[in-house]
């Protein structure tokens, strides 16, 4: 059963008849705008903090969302805290300790299999919300259900006091038998990828039909240039390869990998996120030119973006003015180059109570300025 209101209602055709390659493309041809937005639209409840934790009340959000912004695509809450959740909840980490806990010495062997081992394991409550939401979409909705992950390589970095350390060890040749930082982090990104994947099958599992990896870490802050550049594979080791496993578990399922990146990012990482993982679409931050980007991009991939939505909350750094003025930049520029592109934020469009409805009539006007 679909929910009265229907995606007729919005200036684009029903998505789902389209063979996936197409949809992004068509969507972008036909001019969609839209940000990710549904935090600030889960804030207008009552009790945004029992929302979250029930699957269909938060599928409700997200369908609001979608059509409060008019789009098909049913983006849920970038909630990169999820998968971490979910491992530490599992290696008996107490639930106020989560979200700033880092492994104190490097995880064992046996732990990285144990966990392995375990992946039928139930999810805590968040997690199985999350994944009742993208049910609610592919159930009971005419929109795209879309999931939600952080990347392999975020991950990581979320488990580790000094993440930098030991991947810059790494990325000078340095091994994790040599050195208990990149040991640290190796297998700390094993653990991450084991549960990243459970998550994503899970999301699979309830109708996802594309996937949002966020890998906003995998930027020149944690891997240096300098050794990219003169011939380290610590970019291919520990980015690319994680994440290839994650593409991989989608294509196997015939479901998108929507790629976001909102980091500091060197031209040479655009190029490899692109034409090494192949997202459908490529969601990158401010810093970056889309229209300079796109000379990097394969033209069947969507770029998606990338206005400075972090700022829109305040007046004095983001007046209204010079929204419109970025969107048309934006606009142009992208028609310019002619490379397929849907106009958007730059990363979660966060709420932030005493300028909610400043952030919601910037939003807005990113929507419909000509």
């Amino acid at each position: 059963m679909h929910s009265q209101s229907s995606i007729s209602t919005l200036p684009y055709p029903c998505p789902r008849s389209r063979t996936s390659k197409n949809l992004y493309v068509e969507l972008a041809k036909q001019g969609l705008r839209m940000p990710i937005g549904t935090d600030i639209i889960l804030q207008q409840e009552a009790d945004p903090r029992s929302v979250r934790m029930d699957g269909r009340a938060l599928g409700a959000v997200v369908e609001r969302a979608a059509r409060h912004y008019r789009t098909p695509l049913a983006f849920p809450l970038m909630d990169l805290s999820l998968e971490k959740l979910d491992l530490l909840t599992f290696l008996g980490v107490s639930a106020p300790e989560i979200a700033s806990y880092h492994f104190p010495a490097p995880p064992t062997e046996d732990t990285v299999r144990h966990v392995a081992a375990e992946n039928a394991r139930p999810f805590p409550p968040a997690c199985a919300a999350a994944q009742g939401a993208v049910r609610y979409i592919a159930e009971s909705t005419d929109l795209v259900p879309v999931g939600m992950l952080i990347g392999p390589f975020s991950l990581m970095t979320k488990l580790v006091a000094d993440p930098i350390t030991g991947v810059a060890l790494a990325g000078s040749g340095v091994s994790g038998d040599e050195d208990a930082s990149v040991l640290m982090v190796e297998r700390a990104l094993a653990l991450a990828s084991t549960a990243v994947l459970r998550a994503a099958q899970a999301q699979i599992e309830a109708g996802a039909r594309a996937l949002i990896v966020c890998e906003p870490a995998a930027n020149t802050s944690y891997l240096s240039p300098r050794q990219i550049k003169a011939g380290s594979n610590v970019f291919e080791r520990f980015v690319l390869a994680p994440n290839l496993q994650l593409r991989s578990l989608l294509a196997s399922h015939d479901v998108d990998l929507i790629f976001h990146n909102c980091g500091v990012l060197t031209s040479d990482m655009v190029r490899q996120f692109a034409t090494t993982l192949r997202p459908a679409m490529m969601s990158l931050g401010s810093s970056r030119k889309l229209w300079q980007d796109a000379r990097h991009v394969p033209k069947n991939i969507v770029l998606f973006g990338n206005l400075p939505t972090k700022s829109f909350y305040s007046d004095e750094a983001m007046p209204a003015d010079e929204v419109r003025r970025l969107t048309r930049e934006l606009l142009t520029k992208m028609q310019a180059c002619g490379h397929p592109h849907i106009l958007g934020s730059e990363c979660d469009v966060l709420y932030v109570p005493e300028s909610a409805a400043t952030i919601l009539a910037k939003v807005e006007l990113m929507l419909t300025v000509k």
